[in-house]
């Protein structure tokens, strides 16, 4: 069996697996819609006023795609690590030919699916519940992929080194909830201390947030990255933490439990 067959068997054996839980599935897509329908549509933007939400509504468009491109990966490959950990799964992974990349590189494509489904809905709700007027550039995707990457490596780390499937879902929301609003997302740089900026530059969905508004909302003022154009720079610095991500979430990844 060639690798890509491998990975292939992988993937649709996942995606079979996600879809007949449909719980997951309810609640994957539900999250976003919530938020989009909370803050786009009842608390609603003023761009004459001050505070949170203060910008139009194109402005929040990279907080929404974070909230699936951040949290299903972390989510999804943190518990699905733990699980097969629990099962002793990895123990008979190491008897097949597929390796460790490829397992991981199977749950990425899945969660890309997904997610790719998400954030057109996603785009779609924004539009109407909001009046949001956003660009719609080909470079979308790519940040999308690269994100979904970049998380899924991390959420596999995660499922690595706790010590349980609740264990893996509690940090997955640990560091998720705090990623989300504090990287250039939903809130503003203006809106936070001095000394937290530097601390914003460490975080990959801060790349992924200022790269997707640069390429949906060109007015917005984007911070750049060297001599680069924003959505540019913005890629190829996602694009590198994307690959150290997904090498160290497949390092990670237990041979033996």
């Amino acid at each position: 069996m060639t690798r890509l067959a491998r990975i292939h068997a992988e993937a649709d054996a996942d995606w079979r697996s996600f879809v007949r839980r449909r719980t997951a599935v309810f609640f994957t897509f539900l999250f976003p819609v919530i938020l989009i329908v909370i803050f786009g549509a009842l608390v609603r933007t003023d761009p004459t006023g001050g505070g949170l939400f203060a910008e139009p509504p194109a402005y929040y468009v990279p907080g929404y795609l974070a909230t699936v491109v951040l949290f299903t990966p972390l989510s999804r490959l943190g518990s699905e690590v733990a699980r097969h950990r629990e099962g002793s799964r990895f123990e008979k992974l190491v008897t097949t030919p597929l390796t460790r990349g490829e397992w991981l590189l199977a749950q990425t494509v899945v969660n890309a699916a997904i997610i790719g489904l998400a954030a057109l809905l996603i785009l779609g709700l924004v539009i109407a519940l909001t009046g949001a007027n956003i660009v719609f550039s080909p470079l979308l995707v790519p940040y999308v992929l690269v994100g979904v990457v970049c998380f899924c490596g991390i959420g596999a780390m995660l499922g690595s080194y706790t010590d349980s499937r609740d264990g893996a879902v509690a940090a997955s929301n640990t560091i998720g909830l705090p990623l989300l609003f504090l990287s250039d997302t939903f809130v503003t740089l203006e809106q936070l201390p001095g000394w937290f900026e530097p601390l914003v530059n460490l975080s990959p969905l801060t790349y992924f947030a200022r790269g997707v508004r640069a390429v949906t909302f060109p007015q917005a003022e984007v911070a750049t990255v060297g001599s680069l154009e924003p959505a540019i720079a913005n890629l190829a610095v996602l694009a590198v933490l994307a690959v150290l991500a997904f090498g160290l979430g497949a390092r990670s990844i237990p041979q033996t439990d």
